[in-house]
């Protein structure tokens, strides 16, 4: 069966959660890619099979979002398929923070900075890698660990904030940290509220996140390997204690890094 007999889809994903997108390969196909949420995202092949993953932002309000997605061929015009994504909504609670005041009141010069890093990230964040740097599923970076805060809504010291775009995992200061897959290290630093950051690109705009670190353990431009590890745990900028903040961005979604390591290869 062609492709385009194939019965059109409804995927459905919920509120943070990324989602994987396969079709079979068909003799002379090159190349597939879906456009979707104003992005346009690459396919990779695995033997018989084109694979990408998308994310549904913590923020994307539910309904049903259209996706094209097109099929080039070494000979012959390309096909499209029209598709649709539904999006669950998901409930998110409050969680309230005691942390030291200068995360909260910022001075004009930590203001200034954390405005020069978020362009930073947001400039690195939007970037989709044509190649996926990955062959195996995605991993969590302490083994057994567990994390459940990912898209609660947070007030620092009785203010609203941002919802907590990753999932925070308990670990001892020194904890090694491992990388959720093969990946490019693209960004190494010391951040105001994300504290020593490490940032892996695995492919297709998928880019892993570890946060808070006490050391980081690789640099950029490095590749590394998944379950190498890329830093230790510790309780550097915005903190209340030793964690790993674990996150996802999927094409510059915020999505729940557990979704991610749930996926089926």
């Amino acid at each position: 069966m062609s492709i385009l007999a194939m019965m059109l889809t409804v995927f459905s994903v919920a509120q943070g959660d990324a989602l994987q997108l396969t079709y079979p390969h068909e003799a002379g196909l090159t190349r597939v890619e879906v456009r979707w949420a104003n992005k346009t995202v690459p396919f990779t092949r695995s033997g018989d099979t084109w694979r990408t993953v998308v994310g549904a932002d913590l923020d994307l309000k539910s309904g049903d979002y259209p996706a094209t997605v097109s099929f080039h061929y070494v000979d012959g015009p390309s096909k499209t398929r029209n598709e649709t994504v539904r999006v669950a909504g998901k409930s998110f609670p409050i969680t309230r923070l005691e942390v030291e005041p200068r995360y909260v009141e910022l001075s004009p010069e930590d203001l200034e900075r954390t405005r020069r890093e978020s362009r930073r990230l947001g400039a690195v964040f939007a970037r989709i890698e044509p190649n996926a740097y990955w062959r195996e599923p995605f991993v969590v970076p302490i083994s057994e660990a567990e994390g459940s805060n990912f898209g609660h809504r947070r007030v620092f010291n009785d203010q609203p904030r941002n919802p907590h775009s990753g999932a925070d995992i308990s670990a001892t200061s020194g904890t090694p940290i491992h990388s959720s897959n093969r990946g490019r290290v693209v960004v190494t630093g010391d951040f105001f509220f994300n504290g020593n950051t490490v940032i892996v690109d695995h492919g297709l705009g998928i880019y892993s996140v570890y946060l808070h670190l006490s050391e980081i353990e690789v640099e950029e431009g490095q590749m590394v390997e998944r379950g190498e590890v890329v830093g230790l745990v510790g309780a550097t900028g915005r903190v209340t204690g030793p964690h790993l903040h674990w996150g996802f961005r999927v094409q510059n979604a915020r999505v729940d890094p557990f979704s991610l390591a749930r996926m089926a290869e």
